[in-house]
Order: structure tokens, then sequence, then C-alpha cells
């Protein structure tokens, strides 16, 4: 399941999406329109400008707006940003392996399946984009 935090990530991706025209978007006015609470969207939005997701401008018509085209930002890579590791095991994960206490990986029927299950989010989740949200 998705946390939280990474559901709004995206709802600040969409919303920054479909204002790309408009300029930057203060963080208040994103905060209110998708009713996210403001401490927690400023924290999710200086992580994704620290990646490069995002950039902001200060003063007056200032704020935040997307430093990529909506088709350049892989939903894989802001899930895995604010998430972590999209798989379900430790185990069986490409960027954040860690081998799981006390299991056989060669014999391991459950991490055979969740490989599978790992292959088929990274084959929708690596070849679609927040364009593909709004």
């Amino acid at each position: 399941m998705l946390s939280k935090k990474t559901q709004y990530a995206f709802k600040a991706l969409m919303y920054l999406s479909q204002q790309a025209k408009e300029g930057p978007v203060l963080i208040a006015e994103i905060s209110r329109k998708k009713k996210i609470p403001l401490k927690f969207l400023e924290n999710i939005l200086l992580e994704m400008k620290k990646e490069g997701i995002l950039d902001s401008k200060k003063g007056k018509g200032g704020g935040y707006f997307l430093a990529k085209k909506p088709e350049d930002i892989v939903l894989a890579e802001v899930m895995r940003l604010i998430e972590g590791p999209i798989s379900l095991l430790p185990c069986v994960s490409l960027h954040f392996y860690k081998k799981c206490e006390n299991c056989n990986e060669d014999s391991c029927g459950l991490r055979d399946v969740l490989i599978q299950v790992r292959d088929a989010n990274l084959a929708i989740l690596e070849h679609r984009t927040v364009a593909d949200l709004t």
C-alpha cells in the first residue's frame, strides 16, 4: 500500500503539472487545494527538489514548479524517493536489496513469486509518468 506521504507527493505533482502554464505555485495553495497538511507537504516538496524533480523560485511570483516535463517524471522514481523499495521483500529489491534472515534464497518459493510481483509492478511504474496521471 502507498503511504500517505507518497500519495501526497503524487497529488502535489499532478497539481503542479496542471498549473505548469501558470508559473510557480505557493505551498499554501497546493496544501489547500489538495488537502495536504502544510508542514508535511513542505518536507515532501523539499525532498523532490533535492532530487531535481521540482524547483522553486523565491519572492514575488515565487513558489514551486516542475523542474522536468511531466512526461519525464517516472512514477517509479518518485515512489523510490518517497517510499523506498517498490518490492515487497528486501531480498527481491533491485535498488534496496538486503538478504532476509533465516532464508535460503535458492529454494524460497515466496521470493520467487514476489520477484514476479516486483517485475509486474515495475513493468508499469517504470513506463508511466506524471503526465499519465493528469
